[in-house]
């Protein structure tokens, strides 16, 4: 079932996500749903939270990124990074940062540079709840952070500078009014 995305400005984009077990109701149709919902809207990540649950939860399918010539180097790995993260912790993040143009199915039409760090180790289980402590480089390493965000509440204009906050808040504000034109499926704040 494709779930409606909640737009920025909906306080659930804000709560620290709450660990889940294996006994979560629904939990494999929650993560077919929520598989659904990031196909529908073209993305490539999508966390509970985006979906109006805060729990620390979050899905990434990046095969999509296999195919484009920026990352010929590592289409192999791309082409078989599809995975579900429960309960997930950054243990550590290493490395230089560097600049990415990063977007939010949360905040349509909103695109700008946020810097991260390169490499991350994380700790999750996944969908059978077998725990994993895996270490991630490059555009999977980011993928994952930008959701591991919105299980600690925060969105990737968090990031942004002082600068380019004033220059984004009118089109926020908008999206949160329900003023803006989507492809898919969202839920505005009330």
């Amino acid at each position: 079932m494709i779930l409606p995305i909640r737009a920025f400005g909906d306080p659930v984009l804000r709560k620290v996500g709450k660990d889940i077990d294996k006994d979560y109701p629904g939990l494999q149709e929650l993560i077919d749903n929520m598989f659904e919902t990031m196909y529908s809207a073209n993305g490539i990540g999508l966390a509970a939270p985006q979906i109006g649950l805060d729990i620390r939860m979050f899905v990434i399918d990046v095969t999509p990124l296999a195919e484009d010539d920026d990352y010929e180097d590592i289409k192999d790995e791309l082409a078989e990074f599809r995975k579900v993260f429960i309960n997930a912790r950054i243990l550590e993040e290493s490395g230089e940062e560097w600049k990415f143009n990063e977007g939010c199915l949360s905040i349509p039409d909103v695109r700008e540079d946020v810097k991260r760090k390169g490499t991350i180790v994380i700790e999750y289980y996944d969908e059978n709840f077998v725990k994993h402590t895996e270490t991630f480089s490059d555009i999977r390493a980011r993928v994952i952070q930008h959701e591991y965000d919105h299980i600690e509440g925060i969105l990737f204009t968090d990031h942004l500078s002082s600068l380019k906050k004033k220059l984004v808040k009118g089109k926020l504000s908008k999206i949160s009014q329900g003023d803006v034109s989507i492809g898919y499926k969202m839920r505005f704040p009330k």
